[in-house]
């Protein structure tokens, strides 16, 4: 699976478990197990057969703000 970007996570809501098990280094075996186990490292959201991940927590994991930082010069208008 190709690498997924910090810029590629904010610019989305939810993620598929793939991309989010991506981010994080799992495989794709180990992620699923752990989503039907109730114990992926994030909150997954189940519907039906689908699992999506909340960007937000997932980049809060990763220790990186789900907002865009702000350019020197945006931060001093």
């Amino acid at each position: 699976m190709t690498p997924v970007t910090i810029a590629q996570l904010r610019a989305r809501s939810t993620v598929d478990l793939m991309t989010a098990a991506c981010a994080l280094g799992l495989g794709r075996t180990k992620a699923y197990e752990l989503a039907r186990r109730e114990e992926f490292p994030c909150r997954v959201i189940r519907i039906g057969d689908t699992y999506r991940v909340p960007t937000a927590g997932l980049l809060d994991l990763l220790g990186v703000s789900a907002e865009e930082p702000r350019t020197a010069a945006e931060a001093g208008r």
